[in-house]
C-alpha cells in the first residue's frame, strides 16, 4: 500500500497548486505591463525615427557639398597642372641658357688665361726673354666672376676648344725642356 499511500499525499499536497497558481500570477501581472512598454517603444521608435530622419538629411548635405568641391577641384586641376608646365618648361630654358652662356664664359676665361701663360713661359725660358718682351704686349689680367648675366633669350652655342694630339703635347713638352 505504500503506493495508494504516496498517491494520497501527493494529491493532498498544496505546493504544486500554488507554484500553478504564482506563476498564472506572474504572468498576468508581466502582460498588465505590455501595454506601457509598447508605447514607450513606440515614442522611443518615432523619436529615433526622427533623429535618423535629421541626421541623413546633415549627411545628404555634406556629401553634396563634398561633391561640389570635388566636382570643383576636379575641373580646375587640368588648368592648374598646364600653368605648371609652361612654368617648367619655362624655366628649364632659362637654365639651359645660363648653363650655355657660363660654358662660353669660361671658354673665354680658358683661352684668356692659356695666352697668359704662354706669355710667362716664353719669358722664362733663357735667351727667349727679349723676343718676347718685343715681340708681345704684356698680357692684361683675367676677371674671373662666378655670377652669370641674365639669360638670353636664345641660347649661344659654345665653340669646343681644339684637342691636341698625343704627338703634339708630346712635342710642346719636348721644347718646354
Amino acid at each position: 500500500m505504500p503506493i495508494t499511500d504516496e498517491i494520497k499525499k501527493t494529491l493532498s499536497d498544496p505546493t504544486p497548486l500554488y507554484a500553478l497558481a504564482g506563476a498564472g500570477d506572474l504572468a498576468y501581472e508581466k502582460l498588465r505591463e505590455v501595454p506601457g512598454r509598447v508605447e514607450a517603444l513606440a515614442a522611443d521608435r518615432k523619436g529615433a525615427q526622427e533623429k535618423a530622419a535629421a541626421t541623413f538629411q546633415e549627411a545628404q548635405s555634406l556629401l553634396t557639398g563634398a561633391q561640389a568641391k570635388v566636382t570643383e577641384t576636379v575641373t580646375t586641376l587640368p588648368t592648374d597642372i598646364k600653368a605648371l608646365q609652361e612654368r617648367a618648361q619655362g624655366f628649364a630654358l632659362q637654365q639651359v641658357a645660363r648653363a650655355v652662356e657660363l660654358a662660353v664664359k669660361a671658354k673665354e676665361t680658358y683661352d684668356e688665361l692659356a695666352e697668359r701663360g704662354k706669355v710667362v713661359v716664353d719669358k722664362a725660358r733663357p735667351g727667349a726673354s727679349d723676343e718676347a718682351e718685343s715681340s708681345e704686349p704684356a698680357a692684361e689680367p683675367v676677371e674671373l666672376t662666378a655670377e652669370p648675366s641674365e639669360p638670353t633669350a636664345e641660347p649661344v652655342e659654345a665653340e669646343p676648344a681644339p684637342r691636341k694630339s698625343a704627338r703634339a703635347r708630346k712635342g710642346a713638352a719636348d721644347a718646354a725642356e
